[in-house]
């Protein structure tokens, strides 16, 4: 048996060393290496996520954090609502997972793989640039997602927060207060004896060199 063993293991180091196995991306995997690799990798990203704690994915900051750090760093490989390609995507083996079409990843283990990234895959471990908080942030934001369009991605990635208020009143049917609308628009609104970030006192405005400008 030992030199069964050792007779194959002399034989698949020098396969290996002639170069026979074709590493190139454009070729697919041995259909066996792709089963054997994908068991390997599922096992280590649930083994390396058992035990982290969850966040609330669903606080609004959050979201509005990771879709700004999701448009910046993945919508290349990952792509999103309206970015249905990429050239960089084209070019990888194995594809990369269509996160706006949703994933099968908990969320634990979507903050493993963004934190650690995984081997020979092109994936790479976000945690070397970025703290645990901005990578749940993006875990939050993956949960999303599959819900938005192109208008309300676009949005969304433009203004966070102003978008997220108008996505979560699409979604749950709610209306903006007629008040608060009120007291943005209509001064007479808000009681004059109030100072508030949306109606300020007025202060007059004056150029500091006024005398050195002429109005015809």
């Amino acid at each position: 048996m030992v030199a069964i063993l050792v007779v194959a293991g002399v034989a698949a180091l020098g396969w290996a060393y002639s170069g026979q196995y074709n590493v190139a991306a454009d070729v697919p995997h041995w259909g066996l290496t792709s089963r054997a690799l994908a068991l390997v990798r599922d096992r280590s990203v649930a083994t390396g996520a058992a035990g982290l704690t969850v966040p609330d994915l669903a606080d609004r900051d959050l979201i509005a954090q990771g879709a700004e750090h999701y448009s910046e760093m993945c919508t290349g490989c990952h792509l999103a609502p309206g970015v249905t390609t990429s050239g960089l995507r084209q070019g990888l083996y194995p594809a990369p997972p269509d996160f706006s079409a949703g994933t099968s990843l908990r969320p634990a283990e979507a903050f493993w793989v963004i934190k650690h990234g995984i081997k020979m895959s092109a994936m790479p471990a976000w945690g070397s640039t970025h703290d645990d908080d901005a990578i749940w942030a993006i875990v939050a934001f993956l949960q999303q997602l599959p819900t938005l369009d192109a208008n309300e991605y676009s949005a969304l990635t433009a203004e966070p927060d102003a978008a997220y208020d108008d996505h979560e009143a699409d979604e749950h049917g709610h209306e903006h207060n007629a008040s608060s609308h009120d007291e943005l628009t209509n001064p007479a609104a808000v009681d004059p004896g109030e100072t508030t970030m949306e109606q300020p006192s007025a202060v007059p405005h004056v150029h500091p060199h006024a005398n050195d400008h002429e109005h015809s």
